[in-house]
């Protein structure tokens, strides 16, 4: 008689996503219940959304997921392994105290974080991972590591532009991707971006500065996401892009994210961490 195989396989990862109701917070809920390697584990709003207290699948006009909409993040993230936070500056210090305690990975997408924001973020990092990017794309965090090795690996007399186009609605300009992509090129020259940044031209502006990284932004329709990396040489060029066409893809990145920190020690972390590049 053979020995009896114990068939009980181990807890997926549970994930609380915060700000369930935003439209990358549904997206999430979405995804992370259908993801085979992670469960939701928790959907957390603002006390006084219409959606406390609701299955949170119903509550996006769907299916029942099993998971109710709370306020209470302190219970709510004290039972999660990851939490992905996609909300405000405000908000995300205050979860990051709560997930520290937990000991939680906390995968942070959220943007206009400032330096005191930075600085409680780095406190609790000491107690467990964060995972912060201003784009959680893993295609744009690759480009930025091709743009970094590309201009490292060309002189100055190689102009770089970087070009970009999103809808008509985006107030900003230009992107916060196409800053990091300045960043990476900056890096790559082994300087800083604030020392090499030409903004947009108009009028008669002289010859382009050596070394100078050069920024374009278009802005029209309702374009998810484009960038260009220009090199420009004498006689050729060399073009880096990438195409967002389904803002599903910064959900995708978050949750890989959130696998992967799962074994990782406290601290601070990025998506050039999570893809190897760092």
């Amino acid at each position: 008689m053979s020995d009896l195989q114990n068939t009980d396989a181990p807890a997926l990862p549970g994930i609380v996503v915060t700000g369930a109701s935003g439209r990358m917070g549904q997206m999430l809920v979405r995804l992370v219940a259908d993801h085979p390697e992670v469960r939701l584990a928790g959907a957390l709003e603002r006390p006084g959304h219409a959606w406390l207290g609701r299955d949170v699948g119903e509550a996006m006009g769907g299916a029942p997921l099993g998971v109710t909409v709370r306020d209470d993040a302190v219970a709510v993230i004290a039972q999660a392994q990851a939490v992905i936070d996609f909300t405000t500056p405000a908000a995300t210090v205050a979860f990051a105290e709560l997930t520290a305690q937990a000991r939680a990975v906390h995968v942070i997408g959220t943007t206009g974080l400032e330096q005191p924001h930075l600085d409680c973020l780095r406190a609790a990092a000491r107690h467990a991972p964060i995972i912060r990017a201003g784009n959680m794309s893993q295609g744009v965090n690759l480009l930025l590591g091709l743009t970094r090795k590309v201009a490292a690996a060309l002189g100055t007399d190689w102009d770089i532009e970087v070009v970009e186009a999103h809808h008509r609605h985006k107030v900003d300009a230009p992107s916060g991707t196409a800053l990091m992509l300045g960043e990476a090129a900056a890096e790559g020259r082994g300087t800083r971006l604030a020392e090499l940044r030409t903004a947009a031209r108009e009028g008669i502006t002289g010859p382009r500065r050596e070394g100078s990284i050069g920024f374009a932004a278009i802005r029209g329709g309702d374009v998810v996401g484009e960038h260009d990396v220009i090199f420009a040489g004498a006689g050729e060029r060399i073009v880096l892009r990438h195409l967002a066409t389904d803002r599903a893809i910064f959900a995708r990145g978050a949750i890989r994210a959130a696998i992967w920190g799962q074994d990782k020690g406290p601290g601070e972390y990025d998506m050039q961490d999570v893809l190897g590049l760092s």
